[in-house]
């Protein structure tokens, strides 16, 4: 049974230089479409896997991708899995989620709290109608 770590074991493809705005760059392994599947396998650290025709949310980058366009980088002696806006923001695989989170599509759990704090809304607005009921009341001559 081979005990290395996919994370530590250089893959085997060619590299290029992926250079970031200031001037910095890492090494980019270069991953044919047709083994981008067994890459992400290898390197994809949760459960379950995505597929390749999935889209994420990156979330430094604050914009989706698809699957199939991550990348892999070669640093400080580990293989990296990032999306496809690294060089701009440092997008690892730690900052992806599933589209929905970046669409601020509603859950249900942010349904009931918007309906709790519009209930909250309602009853400040009748509490300060009483009072402002209360301030005519004395007013009055």
């Amino acid at each position: 049974m081979d005990e290395s770590d996919p994370l530590d074991e250089r893959l085997p493809y060619q590299t290029r230089p992926l250079v970031f705005p200031n001037g910095n760059s890492v090494e980019e392994f270069i991953i044919p479409d047709e083994d981008k599947e067994i890459v992400l396998a290898q390197l994809y650290p949760f459960s379950p896997i995505p597929k390749l025709t999935d889209t994420l949310y990156d979330m430094h980058a604050e914009k989706t991708f698809l699957v199939k366009d991550f990348r892999v980088t070669w640093e400080h002696g580990m293989n990296y899995l990032v999306s496809p806006y690294y060089p701009e923001n440092g997008g690892t695989v730690i900052d992806w989620v599933d589209e929905a989170w970046g669409s601020g599509a509603d859950s249900e759990e942010d349904d009931e709290l918007q309906e709790f704090n519009e209930a909250e809304e309602l009853d400040d607005l009748d509490e300060l109608h009483k009072l402002d009921n209360e301030d005519d009341d004395e007013l009055s001559f």
